[in-house]
C-alpha cells in the first residue's frame, strides 16, 4: 500500500480485540476519516440512503459522494444514540439492498478521499482496489474476556456470552454476503494478536508495514 496516494484500510476484528479503537487511532495517524457500522448507520438511517437514493445521487453527479459529503454532518451524539440502540445485540436482519447500500457508501467513500474502515465487509468490498490493505486484529479468549469485563463493566459470564453472540453474528453476516469466512487468513494483507500489546503499540505495527 502506498500512503502517499489515495488509499484504503479496512479492518476485521474480533469482539475484545481491541481492533475499533485501533482503527480509529491508526487513521488520527495518518490524518484520514475513520469510518464504522454505528457511522454507516447512522448515514444510512438519517439520509435515508437506500440503494435507489444512492443510484439518483449518481446520476446527477459524477462524483455522487462529493455533494453527498458537503451536506452530512454526522456528530458524536447521533452515533452514541446508534450503539445505545443496538449495541452489539442482534439488530433488525440485514438485507440484501441494505448491504449494497452500505457498499456504495463504503465505495463512494474511497473513491473521494482515503480512509480507514472497520467491519463491514470491507476486506470484501474492496479486494479489487489497488491501493488496499486489509487487517485482521485478533485475540485469545482470556484477553478478549478481560478487556471487554473492563470496559463494559460485565461479568464474566456476561462478557463470555456476549462474546459468542457477536462472534456468531458478524461471522453470518460475513458468510451471507462474501461466501467466505472472516476467518480465513487468505482475506487479509496482515494479521495481528492483540495479545501483550497495547493499541497504540499495534497502530506502530501497522505504520512500520506501510512505511
Amino acid at each position: 500500500m502506498n500512503k502517499n496516494e489515495k488509499f484504503i484500510i479496512t479492518i476485521n476484528r474480533e469482539l475484545g480485540s481491541g481492533g475499533r479503537t485501533v482503527g480509529r487511532k491508526l487513521a488520527e495517524r495518518l490524518g484520514v476519516k475513520f469510518f464504522d457500522k454505528a457511522l454507516i448507520k447512522t448515514m444510512e438511517e438519517k439520509y435515508n440512503l437506500t440503494v435507489e437514493e444512492i443510484e439518483k445521487l449518481k446520476g446527477r453527479k459524477t462524483y455522487w459522494w462529493e455533494d453527498f459529503a458537503k451536506v452530512m454532518r454526522i456528530g458524536e451524539p447521533e452515533i452514541r444514540q446508534y450503539e445505545e440502540k443496538f449495541g452489539n445485540k442482534s439488530e433488525k436482519l440485514t438485507t440484501d439492498n441494505v448491504f449494497r447500500a452500505e457498499t456504495e457508501i463504503l465505495k463512494g467513500i474511497a473513491e473521494k478521499e482515503s480512509c480507514v474502515v472497520a467491519g463491514r465487509c470491507g476486506f470484501f468490498v474492496f479486494r479489487n482496489h489497488p491501493n488496499h490493505l486489509s487487517i485482521l486484529i485478533q485475540a485469545s479468549m482470556s484477553f478478549r474476556l478481560e478487556r471487554l469485563m473492563r470496559k463494559r463493566n460485565m461479568t464474566e459470564d456476561e462478557a463470555r456470552k456476549t462474546i459468542a453472540q457477536v462472534d456468531k453474528m458478524r461471522e453470518n453476516y460475513v458468510k451471507k454476503f462474501t461466501d467466505t469466512s472472516r476467518y480465513d487468513t487468505r482475506n487479509y494483507d496482515l494479521v495481528i494478536k492483540a495479545d501483550g500489546k497495547t493499541e497504540d503499540e499495534i497502530v506502530d505495527i501497522i505504520m512500520h508495514v506501510i512505511g
